[in-house]
């Protein structure tokens, strides 16, 4: 008996014909987002976006090195058909100061930097022991006690800072009993180094024992069974294998301190011998209001130093960012 032309017509699955009419293998969604973000047209995309993110930092840069009477006929943009430049604005601002304001940038330079650099050191040690003894020193209480320094990061800066003012300044009473004296730490820089510690600690600690505790547990064994202390481990295997961790974070806490105002203008005031560059530039708006070639000047020299910071530090950025993303 003949076979129908209905089955005739229908391929075996293991024909050629079957094969050829099969649809093809369906691209995993991260290998095709990688695909796209990976083509020329999205690259051209990231270098349109760069430049045009940079134009306003350019013409910052070139104002601030510019006459004073070209910054006020003309465009920064004009330099290019009319190249004039100076560095007599750096030298006003940071030496001469003028206009109702004696003084240069330079003690409030250094201010800036006596502030960043400690309150950039201090938490991350502080939040790199925290972080080892909370993923790998077990105790009664670590979970508990891990959650409630997580929790603390909902703690605003700006709710605390009167109270810590006057903890600072009078100390803490019970009545008539003296809990905390009066610390007496005006005119210098300990308040704002307390103040930038306290707050960083809460974020610092958890990102470091998120990194902390995926470090391999055979090499932590290994430590312990060759007789190695937590101090040893922490110092020696610890530390080295936590650098982009680290570095992440220290990149991230030094422009906060140095960019910051609020606290810097709480704990520091305006004294030239504490307050840091924030506080200076506040001044100068106020006092160079028409002064853009000073003003963009003391703008730029307030921007340097984090991109020195930034750029000496982003491969280990990178590696932080990356750490923990490929697993295997």
């Amino acid at each position: 008996m003949s076979s129908s032309p209905v089955s005739d017509a229908v391929p075996e699955p293991g024909s050629a014909a079957s094969a050829g009419s099969a649809a093809p293998p369906a691209v995993p969604p991260v290998k095709a987002v990688r695909k796209s973000f990976s083509s020329p047209l999205a690259s051209l995309f990231v270098i349109v976006l760069t430049v045009l993110w940079t134009i306003p930092t350019l013409g910052l840069l070139v104002t601030s090195l510019r006459p004073k009477q070209d910054v006020a006929d003309s465009g920064w943009w004009t330099v290019l058909s009319h190249p004039q430049l100076t560095l007599d604005n750096y030298h006003s601002v940071l030496f001469e100061g003028g206009f109702g304001v004696s003084g240069g940038l330079m003690p409030y330079l250094v201010n800036s930097l006596a502030i960043a650099v400690p309150a950039t050191v201090f938490p991350l040690l502080l939040a790199a022991m925290a972080a080892y003894a909370l993923a790998w020193v077990k105790f009664k209480g670590s979970d508990t006690l891990f959650f409630v320094i997580f929790a603390l990061q909902v703690v605003p800066l700006q709710m605390a800072l009167i109270p810590l003012l006057q903890l600072f300044s009078r100390g803490a009473h019970l009545g008539s009993v003296t809990v905390i004296p009066a610390l007496s730490l005006k005119d210098t820089y300990t308040p704002v180094w307390l103040a930038h510690t306290m707050f960083a600690l809460p974020l610092a600690v958890f990102l470091l024992h998120n990194f902390i505790s995926q470090l391999p547990r055979d090499l932590m064994e290994a430590a312990v069974v060759d007789g190695a202390s937590h101090f040893r481990i922490f110092r020696s295997i610890v530390l080295p294998l936590c650098t982009p961790a680290l570095a992440s974070f220290a990149i991230f806490q030094f422009l906060w301190v140095w960019n910051d105002l609020l606290v810097a203008l709480t704990f520091a005031g305006g004294t030239p011998q504490v307050a840091p560059m924030t506080v200076r530039l506040a001044q100068l708006s106020g006092s160079f209001g028409g002064h853009w070639e000073l003003l963009t000047a003391g703008a730029f020299l307030s921007m340097i130093v984090p991109l020195g910071v930034f750029f000496g530090l982003q491969r280990y950025f990178v590696r932080g960012l990356l750490a923990g993303s490929v697993k295997g």
